[in-house]
This record gives C-alpha cells, structure tokens and sequence, in this order.
C-alpha cells in the first residue's frame, strides 16, 4: 500500500517527467487549518494589491528624476513585497559593486523555479530584471515590471541585435542586470543548463562582472522543505499564476535560501560558452548543497587557462571571503 501522505504531502514523489512536460505538480494542496489557510492567502492577496497601487505613483515620479532614488524604492517594493507575502529569505555571501558603488557593471546570472525568484532576487540586489517578452501584456504585473525598467526579449532571433543593444544600454547607465539564463523555470530539484546567448552582453573589453547565484525554497510550515513540499513553490509546466499563487499564498512560514557566489571576470574565459558551463556549474553545485539542507558557502570557481567547457569546476575548498550572511525576517 501506498504511504498515506501528511499534512506537508510526504508519501508523494514528484513524478519523472519528459523535458518540456505540461503538468501541473503537486496538485493543488490546502494548508494545515482549512479556515486558516484560504483566508491567510486572501489577505495576502490583498495587502499586494494595496501596497503596488501604493508604489505605482511614487515610483512613477521618481522615474523622472536623476540619481539613484529609483533603484532604491524598487528595491524597498520587492523587500515589502516579500515581508506582506510572508516569506523570510536568508543571504549568504556578497553581491559584487556595481557601478553605483564605483565598481563594473554587474550581471547577476540566477537559477529560476518559480516567481517568487523576482521579490527574492530584487529585494536584495540592485538590477534590473530581463524577462520574457510575455510578461509585458500581463496585467497589473507588466505595470510593475515596467516601472522596474524590466527589459524584455523574445526568442525572436530577428530581435536580438536590438535585446542586446537595450540591455548594454542599461549597464552603460550605471545599472546592474538580473538574468534566469534557463529561459525557463525548472521544477525545483535541478538546476537546468544555462543558455550561452544571454552571455552575449558579457564580451568585450568592457564586459560587466557576471555574479553566479543561487536560490533554493527550504522551508515551509517551519520545517525544512524536502522532494515532496519543494515543488509547491515551483511556477512550471502548466501551472497559471493566479491559482499557484493561492497554492503557495496558504501556506505559513515559507522560507528561502540565496547563495551568492563570487562574481567572475568574462575576460578570463575563452568564449560565452565556457563562461556559460562555469557559472551553471556553480549556482548548479550550491543549489544542490541547499536542496540538502547542508550548511552552504559560495563557491569559489577558478577558470583553467584553456577555458574549454566542462573544466570549470566549483571549488568547495575555496570559499569566497569575507562571507557575509544575514536572514531578512519576516
């Protein structure tokens, strides 16, 4: 007989899928109390709401200002975003300075399961998101994205040229940017391989710094996340935003993990490519130390001479110093 599942979905095993499977797992699941949960997931619902028509305004005008006030209150928006949604984030490690802090432009290159990544990612760092041109007819969301200086691209090859050219734009301007290099969100257990045309902004003379990242959801309901509970913060397959919204929005004490890892210099790799397979390598090694639940330190990846692909390996007998932790509460 089957195991009869718990209250957190234990006895369910995430089922093997073929690449590119539209499903929706789990299933749709209550929360413990079934009073409780529902309604915890309406007034989170709600205090969203309240607080973006709140930001649209203020952001709005502080768009049409010079300095750096803009980058701040995005920053501000995602880290209320994130307390009203109730999700407390621990970061471990340092992004790298940017060219606000004298510094090179930075590219942060993030692993990507789920939207929550977006109030996870821009709560902590200072960048502007690249997203799927999809995301500009979403309502409410594309207002958001847009006021955050999101910079769109489609799979459009007749549009790269141009994708390309608005996001050096961007780095030119003193911003850093915020890339999901899968293209995809994966369902939580992996890491997916990283896409080498993302990297095309990195060559160069002048390429920024690309910062690996990565991010693993490891607690719920006060306990550590495991196989069973992890896909229900995944946003992948066939799931729609508003119903895995109140799936995940039920749920108390959610929690996340942020490994950021030391930032690599492009010119020392031979190609996109190399750089590519050495930054997968690296957010694909931490995430799978936080999958585990094992305590995490960046990784310390040293490119070979050669630069060829396959022979960047993460060192876990290398740390990035000073390492820097610190949990964003609740």
């Amino acid at each position: 007989m089957q195991p009869k599942p718990n209250r957190l979905g234990a006895g369910k095993r995430a089922p093997l899928l073929p690449k590119g499977a539209a499903v929706d797992w789990p299933p749709p699941v209550t929360a413990p109390g079934h009073l409780l949960g529902p309604l915890r997931a309406v007034r989170r619902g709600a205090l969203l709401v309240l607080w973006t028509l709140a930001a649209i305004p203020v952001q709005s005008v502080l768009l049409l200002l010079p300095g750096h006030a803009k980058r701040r209150f995005a920053r501000l928006y995602w880290r209320i975003f994130r307390h009203l949604m109730g999700l407390r984030l621990r970061v471990i490690g340092g992004a790298a300075r940017g060219t606000a802090r004298g510094g090179r432009p930075v590219v942060f290159l993030a692993s990507h399961s789920s939207w929550l990544d977006v109030p996870v990612l821009g709560s902590t760092l200072y960048g502007c998101f690249v997203s799927k041109d999809e995301v500009a007819d979403w309502p409410l969301i594309s207002t958001v994205a847009k006021l955050g200086r999101t910079v769109f691209v489609s799979r459009s090859r007749t549009q790269t040229g141009r994708e390309r050219e608005a996001m050096q734009t961007r780095l030119r301007e003193g911003d850093n940017l915020i890339l999901f290099p899968e293209g995809t969100t994966s369902d939580g257990s992996r890491v997916l391989p990283f896409r080498s045309a993302f990297l095309s902004i990195a060559e160069g003379s002048d390429a920024p710094l690309v910062q690996p990242v990565s991010v693993v959801y490891d607690r719920l309901a006060g306990l550590p996340a495991g196989r069973a509970t992890r896909p229900i913060f995944a946003y992948f397959g066939a799931t729609a935003i508003g119903p895995h919204f109140w799936r995940v929005a039920q749920w108390r004490e959610l929690g996340a993990t942020m490994l950021l890892h030391p930032p690599l210099d492009p010119l020392e790799f031979a190609d996109r490519k190399a750089l590519a397979q050495a930054v997968w390598s690296t957010v694909a090694a931490g995430a799978a130390e936080l999958r585990q639940n094992r305590p995490a330190r960046p990784l310390a990846t040293v490119p070979p001479g050669a630069g060829a692909i396959g022979t960047h390996a993460p060192s876990l007998s290398r740390p990035f110093h000073p390492i820097r932790s610190r949990s964003a509460a609740n």
